[in-house]
């Protein structure tokens, strides 16, 4: 299977008395690394989740496709990975068995669980420390564990909530790396994020506030029709949302 589409139409979600999401519309392409760019309470995470197919919207769809099939949910279920703002770790566990943990709940085989898992520790370069606890590791180190316990599997659909947040500048560029060299014909990538300048790295970036799209498109194209110099400053064009 190649990478999933996902097409969002008119999502709403209400929590407690007002919209996490109103109304929202917006598509990402396969393929592509998309960003869902806002500040904290703009419904990114709230999002993110429906589009995991771990909330139901009050109102919306999420349409699934690939290479021009549409998806049932029950289809894109073992092909769409979830990496939440916290992953949940075993603290004695080390990275090595944290692997096997997921290769028995993928049901991967012997011979594809070895070539991914030893792609993976490479990618991360995280070999040398396989053998270490997940409890003694740094929170870049931490993040990059939960990272390749979702990219094990090889989804179509990746979805990144906050990978980036809490870690050091390094960490954060290798967490990128690793999303450019994993996203392309055969995964999605969507990534939230409160760093703005964390937009100028996504392919296409949707830009969230108040529960609702004020942007979407390239960013180069976004920065030169709002004729800003950052992000940020589109939140200020738009009352301060």
């Amino acid at each position: 299977m190649s990478a999933i589409e996902a097409k969002i139409s008119g999502l709403a979600k209400k929590m407690g008395a007002s919209y996490a999401l109103n109304n929202i519309s917006t598509l990402f392409e396969a393929g592509q690394v998309h960003g869902i760019i806002g500040p904290d309470g703009s419904g990114k995470t709230t999002l993110m989740r429906i589009i995991a197919g771990l909330l139901h919207p009050d109102a919306g769809s999420v349409e699934y496709k690939t290479a021009g099939k549409i998806l049932s949910t029950k289809e894109t279920k073992n092909y769409i990975a979830y990496f939440p703002q916290e992953p949940s770790l075993y603290p004695d566990l080390s990275c090595a068995e944290h692997l096997e943990f997921f290769r028995d709940l993928y049901n991967l085989g012997k011979n594809d669980f070895e070539i991914r898992s030893a792609e993976l520790l490479n990618a991360t370069n995280m070999l040398s420390f396989a053998s270490r606890p997940a409890g003694k590791l740094s929170g870049g180190m931490y993040k990059k564990l939960g990272l390749m316990c979702v990219l094990l599997n090889r989804p179509k659909l990746l979805l990144l909530d906050e990978a980036t947040v809490g870690v050091d500048p390094i960490s954060r560029q290798q967490l990128w790396d690793l999303v450019y060299r994993f996203a392309g014909r055969d995964t999605t990538v969507i990534i939230n994020t409160s760093y703005m300048d964390e937009a100028r790295r996504c392919a296409k970036v949707h830009v969230l506030g108040n529960g609702c799209i004020l942007a979407t498109g390239a960013p180069h194209n976004l920065m030169r029709e709002f004729k800003i110099n950052n992000f940020a400053d589109i939140f200020l064009k738009n009352g301060k949302r």
